[in-house]
């Protein structure tokens, strides 16, 4: 089983660069994508409406802002938007598929960059949804999406001038040390420990043409089921949004 994970920056922009006939292309069993920046009504219905897919969205009561959805060949048992924080799930940042044999997370992580409460409403999700995941210990559960973190000096180009930027911070790095703690693994650096991996690119500063990047989106899956996982990847030349897309394979 083929998943794809992307911050398309926008599902209505996404849609004028070729989203549909990448997604054809890709053919994956399941594609999820993060900050649509669009409520249900707004998604074009060629889009909504995929041939073999069920389609499933998570919208913030802001219009225009956040937002998940997902595509999947395969019906889940059950769908939940959120994880009953009123605080948290009002973003639409999270949106969960139970299927048979194992849970899928689509989740956008808050960017803390814009303020010091922000940073705080950052790091207060990231403390939620690791507390609420310990109800699916027993499960195999993938996490999938943005998570606005770099995790290690690997996983941007330059780690010592973010030290004190947020994405890089301390104790926003912290956060996926106790996913790691809690028995999750990072899927792609389960494969590959190279650097010069990135997801992400500053469009002002025209970084993705000279890869000045940074890995802030992940597959997490749990460390009991790693047995399960063939491949990850990270897409790194696909256009259309600031971010790449990323897969993994299971089976």
């Amino acid at each position: 089983m083929k998943m794809v994970s992307w911050n398309v920056n926008g599902i209505r922009a996404i849609c004028k660069k070729d989203f549909a006939d990448w997604f054809k292309t890709e053919d994956a069993d399941i594609i999820c994508i993060q900050e649509t920046k669009a409520d249900e009504t707004q998604f074009p219905e060629d889009i909504k409406e995929i041939k073999g897919y069920n389609f499933y969205c998570s919208c913030a009561a802001r219009k225009g802002y956040s937002g998940v959805a997902v595509w999947s060949k395969v019906k889940p048992e059950s769908v939940c938007a959120g994880i009953k924080n009123e605080i948290f799930d009002k973003e639409g940042r999270i949106l969960y598929l139970d299927f048979k044999n194992f849970v899928l997370f689509n989740v956008y992580f808050p960017n803390g960059g814009a303020s010091s409460s922000r940073l705080k409403y950052k790091l207060d999700f990231y403390s939620c949804l690791t507390e609420y995941l310990k109800n699916f210990e027993d499960k195999t559960v993938i996490v999938c999406g943005d998570y606005n973190t770099a995790h290690f000096p690997i996983d941007l180009a330059r780690p010592k001038e973010n030290e004190n930027v947020s994405g890089f911070m301390q104790e926003e790095r912290e956060k996926l040390d106790n996913l790691i703690s809690l028995g999750f693994v990072d899927a792609f650096r389960h494969f590959n420990k190279d650097p010069g991996n990135y997801t992400w690119w500053d469009y002002k500063t025209a970084a993705r043409s000279r890869n000045i990047g940074w890995r802030i989106d992940y597959f997490f899956i749990s460390r009991h089921s790693i047995k399960y996982l063939q491949s990850a990847d990270i897409k790194s030349s696909v256009l259309g949004s600031d971010h790449c897309p990323i897969s993994i394979t299971i089976f």
